[in-house]
């Protein structure tokens, strides 16, 4: 009998020893903004493109920043196809993550259809109101769906085109079928080209496919050419470029396809907008924001920015107040 209240005592006291042990583990893994709360996150990409790239750095630094390990990424990337978005989005909702980045246009609608009870926060889109079909839109949606725009000034992104060629008379716009977003850059920067004098001429291709062909027609028929935020030309930087260069400029909306092939863009950085998203993401998550009631926030600055290689190419000087863009390779 002895022996056997021995043993019991034993056992009783390895157990509290193992239970201090789990406790002092549970604190050193703590993190003083969180507990010991564990997030995991969706990130859902619609296609590999400098831009879109540079958001979700943004997004995932400032998140990490905040809650450190406490933090766990699903990273997808669709290859710019609507349908694997859709796929991707319905994963995330299988998996029951904590919030959902959706990271363009495609991205966003594929997640606000799968979801309407995860919180769903965008990135890199343009024009919200134009991706949910909101005439008026009031910069709110009032549902599980917020985040963060790209949309730089469209008059002044034509009014670029006339300070850097006033002789020019055609232009020539360029940009995907597939992607709404696109199609109201276009439609709004050919009524302030028009006001400025241009003819103006759109067009559209339905995909990668037909990229070179829409584009060497668009380039053998005008002066210069326009290409906004759009995915589907900032994957075929190449195509164009082989095109245009040395023979027709071209100005787009954003600094990653300025760098693959144009003269000159009005940027923002797409680092600031993602981090902007994962700064959102922190406030429903931890701090219990209502994701319904979060405006859509857009990028503080824009910046003139011309690609000193096509600019050479072209034979011309970039205009004073425009940064060069840096040219070097990416590792």
């Amino acid at each position: 009998m002895k022996k056997f209240v021995k043993l019991i005592a034993v056992v009783m006291a390895a157990a509290m020893l193992l239970s201090l042990a789990a406790c002092g583990g549970d604190k050193k893994e703590e993190n003083p903004s969180t507990g010991d709360k564990k997030y995991v996150v969706g990130i859902s990409q619609l296609v590999t493109h400098e831009a879109l790239d540079a958001a979700t750095e943004g997004f995932k630094a400032a998140l990490t920043e905040k809650l450190g390990d406490n933090v766990e990424f699903l990273y997808q990337n669709a290859a710019n196809d609507s349908a694997v978005c859709a796929t991707i989005a319905n994963d995330f909702v299988s998996k029951k993550v904590d919030l959902i980045m959706a990271n363009a246009t495609p991205a966003l609608q594929a997640a606000a259809t799968a979801t309407s009870d995860i919180p769903v926060l965008g990135t890199s889109v343009t024009e919200y109101g134009v991706a949910f079909g909101i005439s008026d839109f009031s910069g709110t949606l009032g549902n599980n769906v917020s985040g963060t725009s790209d949309l730089a000034p469209l008059d002044q992104q034509a009014a670029m085109i006339k300070e850097w060629y006033p002789d020019a008379k055609t232009v020539g716009l360029l940009y995907c079928s597939g992607e709404p977003n696109s199609q109201y850059q276009v439609d709004t920067v050919q009524k302030e080209l028009e006001k400025l004098g241009y003819t103006c001429k759109q067009y559209p291709f339905t995909d990668s496919n037909d990229v070179a062909a829409v584009c060497q027609s668009a380039s053998d028929a005008n002066d210069v050419m326009y290409i906004p935020t759009d995915n589907t030309c900032a994957s075929n930087t190449g195509i164009i470029d082989n095109i245009c260069r040395g023979k027709t400029p071209v100005f787009v909306g954003e600094e990653g396809i300025c760098k693959g092939c144009g003269v000159a863009t009005l940027s923002i950085s797409y680092y600031d907008i993602g981090y902007k998203t994962g700064e959102m993401a922190y406030e429903i998550l931890v701090n219990g924001a209502d994701i319904s009631t979060m405006a859509i926030e857009y990028a503080p600055e824009f910046v003139k920015k011309a690609n000193p290689e096509v600019c050479a190419a072209l034979n011309i000087t970039p205009l004073e107040g425009y940064e060069l863009i840096d040219m070097t390779p990416e590792e």
